[in-house]
Protein backbone atom coordinates (compact mmCIF):
# COMPACT_ATOMS: atom_id res chain seq x y z
CA UNK A 1 0.00 0.00 0.00
CA UNK A 2 1.25 3.49 -0.87
CA UNK A 3 0.47 6.29 1.56
CA UNK A 4 -0.85 9.60 0.16
CA UNK A 5 -0.18 12.84 2.01
CA UNK A 6 -3.65 14.37 1.82
CA UNK A 7 -5.28 11.19 3.13
CA UNK A 8 -2.80 10.78 5.98
CA UNK A 9 -3.13 14.46 6.90
CA UNK A 10 -6.90 13.99 7.20
CA UNK A 11 -6.31 11.05 9.54
CA UNK A 12 -3.80 12.97 11.70
CA UNK A 13 -6.09 16.01 12.04
CA UNK A 14 -9.06 13.83 13.00
CA UNK A 15 -7.09 11.88 15.60
CA UNK A 16 -5.90 15.08 17.27
CA UNK A 17 -9.52 16.25 17.58
CA UNK A 18 -10.71 12.89 18.92
CA UNK A 19 -7.91 12.38 21.44
CA UNK A 20 -7.24 15.95 22.58
CA UNK A 21 -10.57 17.73 22.07
CA UNK A 22 -12.89 14.87 23.04
CA UNK A 23 -14.67 14.83 19.67
CA UNK A 24 -16.68 11.72 18.73
CA UNK A 25 -14.99 9.43 16.23
CA UNK A 26 -18.03 9.06 13.97
CA UNK A 27 -18.46 12.84 13.74
CA UNK A 28 -14.77 13.34 12.94
CA UNK A 29 -14.85 10.62 10.29
CA UNK A 30 -17.90 12.21 8.66
CA UNK A 31 -16.13 15.58 8.67
CA UNK A 32 -12.91 14.13 7.28
CA UNK A 33 -14.72 12.46 4.39
CA UNK A 34 -16.00 15.85 3.23
CA UNK A 35 -12.50 17.33 2.93
CA UNK A 36 -11.98 16.43 -0.71
CA UNK A 37 -14.79 15.63 -3.14
CA UNK A 38 -12.25 14.06 -5.51
CA UNK A 39 -11.58 11.15 -3.17
CA UNK A 40 -12.80 7.81 -4.47
CA UNK A 41 -14.25 4.90 -2.53
CA UNK A 42 -10.80 3.45 -1.69
CA UNK A 43 -9.54 6.81 -0.41
CA UNK A 44 -12.60 7.28 1.77
CA UNK A 45 -12.33 3.73 3.07
CA UNK A 46 -8.67 4.31 4.00
CA UNK A 47 -9.45 7.50 5.93
CA UNK A 48 -12.44 6.07 7.83
CA UNK A 49 -10.95 2.70 8.68
CA UNK A 50 -7.55 4.08 9.66
CA UNK A 51 -9.09 6.61 12.06
CA UNK A 52 -11.21 3.92 13.70
CA UNK A 53 -8.30 1.47 13.88
CA UNK A 54 -5.98 3.92 15.60
CA UNK A 55 -8.75 5.01 18.00
CA UNK A 56 -9.43 1.34 18.80
CA UNK A 57 -5.78 0.59 19.57
CA UNK A 58 -4.84 3.97 21.08
CA UNK A 59 -3.33 2.64 24.29
CA UNK A 60 -1.30 -0.10 22.64
CA UNK A 61 0.06 2.18 19.90
CA UNK A 62 0.82 5.04 22.31
CA UNK A 63 2.73 2.69 24.63
CA UNK A 64 4.74 1.33 21.69
CA UNK A 65 5.40 4.87 20.41
CA UNK A 66 6.28 5.96 23.98
CA UNK A 67 4.02 9.02 23.92
CA UNK A 68 1.49 10.24 26.47
CA UNK A 69 -1.67 12.35 26.38
CA UNK A 70 -2.29 15.13 25.64
CA UNK A 71 -0.68 14.25 22.31
CA UNK A 72 1.29 16.72 20.24
CA UNK A 73 1.00 16.57 16.46
CA UNK A 74 4.42 14.92 16.42
CA UNK A 75 3.13 12.28 18.88
CA UNK A 76 0.24 11.43 16.55
CA UNK A 77 2.66 10.99 13.66
CA UNK A 78 4.64 8.54 15.83
CA UNK A 79 1.43 6.65 16.65
CA UNK A 80 0.55 6.56 12.95
CA UNK A 81 4.02 5.17 12.17
CA UNK A 82 3.38 2.36 14.67
CA UNK A 83 0.04 1.56 12.98
CA UNK A 84 1.65 1.47 9.53
CA UNK A 85 4.65 -0.59 10.65
CA UNK A 86 2.52 -3.23 12.37
CA UNK A 87 0.49 -3.57 9.17
CA UNK A 88 3.56 -4.02 7.01
CA UNK A 89 3.07 -0.70 5.21
CA UNK A 90 6.30 0.85 3.92
CA UNK A 91 6.82 4.32 5.35
CA UNK A 92 7.51 6.94 2.65
CA UNK A 93 10.46 9.30 2.74
CA UNK A 94 8.62 12.03 4.63
CA UNK A 95 10.15 14.14 7.41
CA UNK A 96 7.45 12.91 9.84
CA UNK A 97 8.82 9.37 9.66
CA UNK A 98 12.53 10.17 9.97
CA UNK A 99 14.21 7.88 12.47
CA UNK A 100 11.19 5.59 12.93
CA UNK A 101 12.58 2.55 14.84
CA UNK A 102 10.84 -0.19 12.87
CA UNK A 103 12.58 -3.13 14.59
CA UNK A 104 11.99 -1.61 18.03
CA UNK A 105 8.27 -1.13 17.23
CA UNK A 106 7.87 -4.82 16.44
CA UNK A 107 9.81 -5.83 19.55
CA UNK A 108 7.76 -3.52 21.78
CA UNK A 109 4.55 -4.96 20.29
CA UNK A 110 5.60 -8.51 21.20
CA UNK A 111 6.60 -7.44 24.70
CA UNK A 112 3.53 -5.31 25.50
CA UNK A 113 1.07 -7.79 24.02
CA UNK A 114 1.68 -10.08 27.00
CA UNK A 115 -0.47 -7.75 29.17
CA UNK A 116 -4.21 -7.88 28.40
CA UNK A 117 -4.96 -4.25 29.30
CA UNK A 118 -2.34 -3.07 26.81
CA UNK A 119 -2.85 -5.84 24.22
CA UNK A 120 -6.59 -5.16 24.04
CA UNK A 121 -6.05 -1.43 24.51
CA UNK A 122 -8.41 -0.66 27.39
CA UNK A 123 -8.20 1.44 30.57
CA UNK A 124 -7.10 -0.37 33.74
CA UNK A 125 -10.36 0.36 35.57
CA UNK A 126 -12.45 -1.14 32.73
CA UNK A 127 -10.39 -4.32 32.73
CA UNK A 128 -10.68 -4.66 36.51
CA UNK A 129 -14.45 -4.03 36.50
CA UNK A 130 -15.18 -6.52 33.72
CA UNK A 131 -12.96 -9.20 35.27
CA UNK A 132 -14.80 -8.77 38.58
CA UNK A 133 -18.21 -9.20 36.87
CA UNK A 134 -17.43 -11.73 34.12
CA UNK A 135 -14.28 -13.54 35.23
CA UNK A 136 -10.87 -13.59 33.56
CA UNK A 137 -11.58 -16.20 30.88
CA UNK A 138 -14.93 -14.82 29.67
CA UNK A 139 -13.75 -11.21 29.66
CA UNK A 140 -10.56 -12.10 27.75
CA UNK A 141 -12.65 -13.69 24.99
CA UNK A 142 -15.21 -10.89 24.97
CA UNK A 143 -12.82 -7.95 24.77
CA UNK A 144 -10.87 -9.66 21.98
CA UNK A 145 -14.14 -9.99 20.04
CA UNK A 146 -15.10 -6.39 20.83
CA UNK A 147 -11.85 -5.23 19.24
CA UNK A 148 -12.84 -6.70 15.87
CA UNK A 149 -14.40 -4.43 13.25
CA UNK A 150 -18.19 -4.50 13.44
CA UNK A 151 -20.11 -6.03 10.57
CA UNK A 152 -22.66 -3.92 8.71
CA UNK A 153 -26.12 -5.42 9.27
CA UNK A 154 -29.34 -4.24 7.67
CA UNK A 155 -32.84 -4.67 9.05
CA UNK A 156 -35.25 -5.20 6.19
CA UNK A 157 -38.31 -2.95 6.41
CA UNK A 158 -41.12 -5.46 5.98
CA UNK A 159 -43.60 -2.61 5.45
CA UNK A 160 -42.01 -2.01 2.06
CA UNK A 161 -40.19 -5.14 0.89
CA UNK A 162 -39.00 -8.66 1.70
CA UNK A 163 -35.56 -9.99 2.53
CA UNK A 164 -35.36 -11.87 -0.78
CA UNK A 165 -36.35 -8.84 -2.88
CA UNK A 166 -33.99 -6.50 -1.06
CA UNK A 167 -31.13 -8.94 -1.34
CA UNK A 168 -31.62 -9.16 -5.12
CA UNK A 169 -31.86 -5.36 -5.45
CA UNK A 170 -28.66 -4.88 -3.44
CA UNK A 171 -26.95 -7.44 -5.67
CA UNK A 172 -27.85 -5.25 -8.66
CA UNK A 173 -25.88 -2.49 -6.92
CA UNK A 174 -22.90 -4.86 -6.44
CA UNK A 175 -23.61 -5.11 -2.70
CA UNK A 176 -23.54 -8.76 -1.69
CA UNK A 177 -25.24 -9.91 1.49
CA UNK A 178 -25.79 -13.10 3.44
CA UNK A 179 -28.37 -14.03 6.05
CA UNK A 180 -28.66 -16.04 9.23
CA UNK A 181 -31.89 -17.85 10.11
CA UNK A 182 -31.52 -16.74 13.74
CA UNK A 183 -32.18 -13.16 12.60
CA UNK A 184 -35.26 -13.21 10.33
CA UNK A 185 -35.17 -9.51 9.38
CA UNK A 186 -31.39 -9.19 8.90
CA UNK A 187 -29.11 -9.04 5.89
CA UNK A 188 -25.37 -9.01 6.62
CA UNK A 189 -23.05 -7.24 4.18
CA UNK A 190 -20.25 -9.49 2.90
CA UNK A 191 -18.06 -6.39 2.48
CA UNK A 192 -18.46 -2.93 3.98
CA UNK A 193 -20.22 -0.44 1.71
CA UNK A 194 -21.78 3.00 2.10
CA UNK A 195 -25.37 1.77 1.98
CA UNK A 196 -26.71 5.18 3.07
CA UNK A 197 -26.06 6.54 -0.41
CA UNK A 198 -28.17 3.91 -2.14
CA UNK A 199 -31.67 4.70 -3.47
CA UNK A 200 -32.90 1.66 -1.54
CA UNK A 201 -32.00 3.32 1.76
CA UNK A 202 -33.47 6.67 0.70
CA UNK A 203 -36.73 4.88 -0.16
CA UNK A 204 -36.87 3.31 3.31
CA UNK A 205 -36.38 -0.33 2.31
CA UNK A 206 -33.98 -0.93 5.20
CA UNK A 207 -32.31 0.52 8.28
CA UNK A 208 -28.80 -0.24 9.54
CA UNK A 209 -29.21 -2.11 12.84
CA UNK A 210 -26.97 -4.71 14.44
CA UNK A 211 -28.28 -8.27 14.50
CA UNK A 212 -28.24 -8.44 18.32
CA UNK A 213 -30.35 -5.29 18.55
CA UNK A 214 -32.83 -6.87 16.13
CA UNK A 215 -33.60 -9.62 18.66
CA UNK A 216 -35.22 -7.22 21.14
CA UNK A 217 -38.50 -6.39 19.38
CA UNK A 218 -39.46 -10.02 18.57
CA UNK A 219 -39.09 -10.75 22.31
CA UNK A 220 -41.65 -8.00 23.01
CA UNK A 221 -44.23 -10.03 21.05
CA UNK A 222 -46.20 -7.10 19.62
CA UNK A 223 -49.36 -7.60 17.55
CA UNK A 224 -51.25 -5.30 15.16
CA UNK A 225 -53.76 -3.12 17.02
CA UNK A 226 -51.91 -3.01 20.35
CA UNK A 227 -50.88 0.07 22.30
CA UNK A 228 -47.11 -0.14 22.66
CA UNK A 229 -44.79 2.26 24.50
CA UNK A 230 -41.14 2.59 23.49
CA UNK A 231 -40.08 4.27 26.71
CA UNK A 232 -36.50 5.23 25.76
CA UNK A 233 -37.04 5.58 22.01
CA UNK A 234 -34.04 7.75 21.12
CA UNK A 235 -33.67 8.05 17.36
CA UNK A 236 -36.09 5.16 17.03
CA UNK A 237 -34.37 2.10 15.60
CA UNK A 238 -36.54 -0.22 17.68
CA UNK A 239 -39.64 1.99 17.31
CA UNK A 240 -39.48 1.44 13.55
CA UNK A 241 -39.00 -2.30 14.04
CA UNK A 242 -42.06 -2.36 16.32
CA UNK A 243 -44.09 -0.51 13.67
CA UNK A 244 -43.13 -3.07 11.03
CA UNK A 245 -44.12 -5.96 13.33
CA UNK A 246 -47.44 -4.21 14.01
CA UNK A 247 -48.01 -3.71 10.26
CA UNK A 248 -48.65 0.00 10.99
CA UNK A 249 -51.80 -0.95 12.92
CA UNK A 250 -52.37 0.16 16.48
CA UNK A 251 -50.54 2.85 18.43
CA UNK A 252 -46.87 3.26 19.28
CA UNK A 253 -46.00 5.96 21.80
CA UNK A 254 -42.34 6.95 21.44
CA UNK A 255 -41.04 8.60 24.60
CA UNK A 256 -37.73 10.36 25.01
CA UNK A 257 -36.09 13.16 26.97
CA UNK A 258 -34.67 14.92 23.91
CA UNK A 259 -36.49 16.67 21.07
CA UNK A 260 -33.42 16.30 18.83
CA UNK A 261 -33.76 12.51 18.99
CA UNK A 262 -37.46 12.69 18.19
CA UNK A 263 -36.78 14.90 15.18
CA UNK A 264 -34.47 12.19 13.85
CA UNK A 265 -37.13 9.56 14.50
CA UNK A 266 -39.78 11.57 12.62
CA UNK A 267 -37.50 11.79 9.57
CA UNK A 268 -36.76 8.06 9.72
CA UNK A 269 -40.43 7.16 10.24
CA UNK A 270 -41.43 9.14 7.15
CA UNK A 271 -38.75 7.41 5.09
CA UNK A 272 -39.85 4.01 6.40
CA UNK A 273 -43.53 4.61 5.66
CA UNK A 274 -44.39 4.41 9.38
CA UNK A 275 -47.44 6.43 10.46
CA UNK A 276 -48.71 4.89 13.71
CA UNK A 277 -46.21 6.60 16.04
CA UNK A 278 -47.14 9.31 18.54
CA UNK A 279 -44.23 11.36 19.87
CA UNK A 280 -44.05 12.56 23.47
CA UNK A 281 -41.23 14.30 25.33
CA UNK A 282 -40.76 13.28 28.96
CA UNK A 283 -40.68 16.81 30.40
CA UNK A 284 -42.40 15.89 33.68
CA UNK A 285 -43.57 12.88 35.68
CA UNK A 286 -47.11 13.55 34.40
CA UNK A 287 -46.21 12.12 30.98
CA UNK A 288 -45.57 8.70 32.54
CA UNK A 289 -48.45 8.90 35.05
CA UNK A 290 -50.98 9.47 32.25
CA UNK A 291 -49.93 6.13 30.79
CA UNK A 292 -50.12 4.09 34.00
CA UNK A 293 -51.86 0.73 33.37
CA UNK A 294 -52.52 1.67 29.72
CA UNK A 295 -49.96 -0.23 27.59
CA UNK A 296 -50.15 -3.75 26.19
CA UNK A 297 -46.38 -3.71 25.76
CA UNK A 298 -43.60 -1.53 27.11
CA UNK A 299 -40.02 -1.57 25.88
CA UNK A 300 -37.36 -0.12 28.15
CA UNK A 301 -34.21 0.06 26.03
CA UNK A 302 -32.39 1.48 29.01
CA UNK A 303 -29.46 3.90 29.03
CA UNK A 304 -26.33 1.91 29.80
CA UNK A 305 -22.54 1.79 29.73
CA UNK A 306 -22.48 0.56 26.11
CA UNK A 307 -19.86 -2.06 27.00
CA UNK A 308 -21.50 -4.45 24.54
CA UNK A 309 -20.94 -2.18 21.53
CA UNK A 310 -17.28 -1.22 21.82
CA UNK A 311 -16.57 -2.70 18.40
CA UNK A 312 -18.74 -0.05 16.73
CA UNK A 313 -17.93 2.76 19.22
CA UNK A 314 -14.23 2.26 19.98
CA UNK A 315 -13.79 5.82 21.25
CA UNK A 316 -16.22 5.11 24.09
CA UNK A 317 -13.42 3.08 25.73
CA UNK A 318 -11.65 6.37 26.34
CA UNK A 319 -14.72 8.48 27.13
CA UNK A 320 -16.35 6.13 29.66
CA UNK A 321 -15.56 6.69 33.34
CA UNK A 322 -16.27 4.37 36.30
CA UNK A 323 -18.36 7.13 37.93
CA UNK A 324 -20.66 7.14 34.89
CA UNK A 325 -21.31 3.42 35.22
CA UNK A 326 -22.21 3.85 38.90
CA UNK A 327 -24.64 6.64 37.98
CA UNK A 328 -26.19 4.81 35.04
CA UNK A 329 -27.04 1.83 37.27
CA UNK A 330 -29.05 4.17 39.51
CA UNK A 331 -30.80 5.56 36.42
CA UNK A 332 -31.64 2.05 35.20
CA UNK A 333 -33.17 1.22 38.58
CA UNK A 334 -35.28 4.40 38.55
CA UNK A 335 -36.39 3.90 34.94
CA UNK A 336 -37.49 0.31 35.59
CA UNK A 337 -39.41 1.32 38.69
CA UNK A 338 -41.17 4.24 36.97
CA UNK A 339 -41.78 3.06 33.40
CA UNK A 340 -42.95 -0.43 34.35
CA UNK A 341 -46.10 1.18 35.78
CA UNK A 342 -47.30 1.85 32.22
CA UNK A 343 -47.82 -1.90 31.64
CA UNK A 344 -51.42 -3.00 32.18
CA UNK A 345 -52.31 -6.28 33.89
CA UNK A 346 -51.72 -9.06 31.37
CA UNK A 347 -49.28 -6.87 29.44
CA UNK A 348 -45.60 -7.49 28.83
CA UNK A 349 -42.41 -5.58 29.57
CA UNK A 350 -38.98 -5.95 27.96
CA UNK A 351 -35.92 -4.48 29.66
CA UNK A 352 -32.86 -4.31 27.38
CA UNK A 353 -29.34 -2.87 27.35
CA UNK A 354 -26.33 -2.96 25.07
CA UNK A 355 -24.15 -3.82 28.06
CA UNK A 356 -22.53 -7.12 29.04
CA UNK A 357 -22.32 -6.39 32.76
CA UNK A 358 -24.58 -8.50 34.99
CA UNK A 359 -24.92 -5.50 37.34
CA UNK A 360 -26.67 -3.57 34.54
CA UNK A 361 -28.66 -6.55 33.33
CA UNK A 362 -29.93 -9.60 35.21
CA UNK A 363 -29.09 -8.07 38.61
CA UNK A 364 -31.22 -5.02 37.79
CA UNK A 365 -34.11 -7.30 36.85
CA UNK A 366 -33.72 -9.37 40.01
CA UNK A 367 -33.68 -6.21 42.13
CA UNK A 368 -36.79 -4.85 40.37
CA UNK A 369 -38.78 -8.08 40.80
CA UNK A 370 -38.19 -7.87 44.58
CA UNK A 371 -39.60 -4.33 44.85
CA UNK A 372 -43.17 -3.72 45.98
CA UNK A 373 -44.41 -2.91 42.47
CA UNK A 374 -42.04 -5.34 40.78
CA UNK A 375 -43.78 -8.20 42.58
CA UNK A 376 -46.71 -7.60 40.18
CA UNK A 377 -44.51 -9.05 37.43
CA UNK A 378 -43.24 -12.52 36.73
CA UNK A 379 -39.97 -13.28 34.97
CA UNK A 380 -40.62 -15.04 31.65
CA UNK A 381 -37.19 -15.37 30.02
CA UNK A 382 -34.03 -13.48 29.22
CA UNK A 383 -31.16 -13.67 26.77
CA UNK A 384 -27.54 -12.64 27.15
CA UNK A 385 -25.73 -12.07 23.85
CA UNK A 386 -21.93 -11.93 23.88
CA UNK A 387 -19.85 -10.74 20.96
CA UNK A 388 -17.39 -13.64 21.07
CA UNK A 389 -20.26 -16.13 20.77
CA UNK A 390 -22.54 -14.33 18.30
CA UNK A 391 -20.11 -12.31 16.18
CA UNK A 392 -22.38 -9.29 16.73
CA UNK A 393 -22.87 -6.76 19.54
CA UNK A 394 -23.14 -7.68 23.19
CA UNK A 395 -26.72 -7.29 24.40
CA UNK A 396 -29.11 -8.22 27.16
CA UNK A 397 -32.90 -8.51 27.01
CA UNK A 398 -35.45 -9.74 29.51
CA UNK A 399 -39.18 -10.40 29.10
CA UNK A 400 -41.49 -9.96 32.08
CA UNK A 401 -45.26 -10.21 32.30
CA UNK A 402 -47.54 -8.21 34.60
CA UNK A 403 -49.77 -10.68 36.39
CA UNK A 404 -51.54 -8.44 38.92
Amino acid sequence: MRLHRNLVFAVIDSLLNIFNEGEYADKEVAKALKRDTRWGAKDRKFVAETIYEIVRWKRLYAEIAEVKEPFTREDIWRVFAVWATLRGISLPDWKYFEGTPIRRIKGRFDELSKTRMIRESIPDWMDELCVSELGEELWSKEIAAQNQQAQVVLRVNSLKTTKQKLRAQLMDLDIETSYNDKYPDALILNERANVFMTPLFKEGFFEVQDASSQKVVPLLDVKPGMRVVDACAGAGGKTLHIAAKMENKGQIIALDLYESKQRQLKIRAKRNGVFNVEYRIIDSTKVIKKLHDKADRVLIDAPCSGLGVLKRNPDSKWKLQPEFIDEIKKTQEEVLASYSKMVKVGGKLVYATCSILPSENEKQVQKFLKTEFGQNFKFVKDEKVLAHQSGFDGFYMCLMERVK
